[in-house]
């Protein structure tokens, strides 16, 4: 049956159908993400030049160390997304591949709270207010996209849909993605 519309088949996928405006949606969600991000590091990168000296000095009160441990953690949940959505796993498979996912999501939301804990008396600092704002603001976004990502991991694990599973697979890649590019800039630059 060919979509009217578009004149192709729907995307088959294990017994259920995603139709060519499912799709679409998908990758209008990603995309304004990743503009979204895209807008606020590049604001960051502006205000690291403009204010170069303070956010050099507050870019040592950072920790990178467990940062880069967030990136290891957040490649594993990625790579266990990726494991789920694997064309010839059954939606059943997928729910322990999808679970650990979600749990190491959990894990970089623990993470990054005991980094913001060591992290957060510094953004009273007048000298260090652009750096901090930008920092909490930037971060403390995708975190949430972590947590409400994490949130739906679990919720495709207990009702995996093949269709479901490859969507939320797609858009916690694009939470990977964003921290990948996140993290050199805020860290190390």
């Amino acid at each position: 049956m060919q979509n009217e519309i578009s004149g192709r088949a729907p995307l088959q996928i294990a017994h259920e159908t995603v139709g060519d405006e499912d799709v679409m949606l998908l990758w209008i969600l990603v995309w304004s993400e990743l503009v979204a991000f895209g807008i606020l590091l590049t604001a960051f990168l502006i205000m690291s030049v403009i204010h170069a000296e303070d956010f050099a000095v507050a870019r040592i009160h950072l920790n990178p160390g467990l940062a880069a441990a967030n990136t290891v953690v957040l490649i594993t949940s990625g790579w266990q997304a990726a494991i789920a959505a694997w064309r010839r796993a059954t939606p059943l498979k997928a729910r322990i591949p999808l679970c650990v996912a979600a749990a190491f999501g959990l894990l970089f939301v623990v993470i990054k709270c005991i980094e913001y804990a060591a992290e957060f008396r510094y953004s009273f600092d007048a000298t260090f207010s652009y750096f901090f704002q930008l920092y909490f603001l930037i971060t403390g976004f995708h975190l949430l996209h972590v947590v409400f990502g994490s949130f739906v991991l679990f919720l495709v694990a207990w009702r995996p849909a093949r269709g479901n599973i490859l969507l939320i697979a797609t858009l916690w890649h694009a939470i990977d993605l964003v921290w990948l590019v996140m993290f050199p800039i805020i860290y190390l630059v």
